[in-house]
């Protein structure tokens, strides 16, 4: 499946029923999340959905420290199944006989889930990037986390995405940020999707791209942006995306206005993208649509292979070799 076919197939993912192998799985409130790159971007968007769910998302090599580790749910998610932060926090969970569970699509995690009777959900493998499974991901993990009235939530909503009009105004948005470097805000409540629309900028459109939040950004990085006559050329080539939503919290939309305004002063350039749909399901969903399609069309414009990462494939390689160098 080429990256046009997986964007395009984001709706049906959300669809997908997995199944929990090995066994059931006791019901828990607390959750951890270890998982890297685009193996965490779904629990990144529960956390914005649900914010008063207990939810540890790990970045990094073992586990996080959490109070009383053995009352979480430990979910090991990997897409491919041979990341190694992910395989160490495997190992680490079934040494401290903490609650584990495992979503992949095979690879050596769901080779040690099998050996040791862990309960997994084995994903679809169609062959598309990790960051192209985010709907895999997000129902796998819902599911593993027995969140019903979530998964009910979502698949209505994943018939309500408009393909035709995100990719229509993905393609327009991508045209807008030719020769600059996007930078996303949104409020806290949606870090999570300014995160989702950074990545996409930078895995599938090849192209830097950052994100920050309101109001923490007006504490510090908007000074960056001052524009002083000695590091006026530091911020051409910057163009700020803000995703604002009439839901948010009423002085983070006050903030955004005024921000707007003083960069606009400061001729920066700045669109302000509002986050619609009929819930809030919707909103996400729709506006996850248009960034994959805003990064696709900005790979093709700079004439780029939207799908490959040469770059974390080498990575990759010599990190193996070293690893297992040190091994030996």
């Amino acid at each position: 499946m080429n990256m046009k076919q997986a964007i395009g197939s984001f709706a049906q993912q959300l669809s997908y029923r997995p199944r929990v192998k090995n066994g059931s799985l006791r019901k828990m409130k607390n959750f951890v999340v270890c998982g890297m790159g685009g193996s965490h971007l779904a629990a990144d968007i529960i956390k914005d959905y649900y914010p008063g769910l207990n939810l540890v998302i790990h970045r990094d090599y073992g586990l996080p420290a959490v109070a009383n580790p053995k009352k979480y749910l430990t979910i090991i998610s990997s897409y491919s199944g041979n990341t190694a932060e992910a395989i160490t926090a495997f190992r680490q969970a079934r040494r401290k006989k903490i609650p584990l569970a495992c979503a992949t699509t095979g690879g050596k995690l769901l080779a040690l889930a099998i050996e040791h009777h862990v309960p997994y959900i084995k994903i679809p493998d169609t062959g598309i990037e990790p960051r192209s499974a985010l709907g895999f991901s997000l129902v796998a993990m819902l599911q593993l986390m027995q969140q019903d009235k979530i998964l009910s939530e979502i698949r209505m909503a994943a018939l309500m995405i408009n393909q035709g009009r995100a990719e229509k105004a993905g393609r327009a948005l991508a045209r807008k940020l030719k020769g600059f470097i996007p930078v996303i805000y949104t409020s806290e409540q949606h870090v999570g999707l300014g995160y989702n629309w950074k990545i996409r900028f930078n895995e599938t459109g090849k192209i830097p791209a950052f994100y920050n939040v309101l109001p923490e950004l007006n504490h510090n990085e908007m000074v960056g942006f001052d524009r002083e006559k000695s590091t006026k050329k530091l911020s051409e080539r910057f163009y700020f995306i803000f995703l604002t939503d009439r839901d948010d919290y009423p002085p983070v939309t006050i903030r955004m206005k005024v921000l707007q305004t003083l960069y606009a002063q400061k001729k920066l350039p700045v669109l302000l993208w509002p986050l619609l749909g009929k819930n809030r399901w919707h909103k996400i969903f729709q506006a996850l649509a248009i960034a994959d399609w805003a990064a696709y069309y900005t790979a093709k414009q700079y004439r780029l292979e939207a799908q490959e990462t040469v770059i974390i494939d080498r990575f990759k390689k010599i990190i193996a070799r070293r690893a297992a160098a040190y091994e030996k």
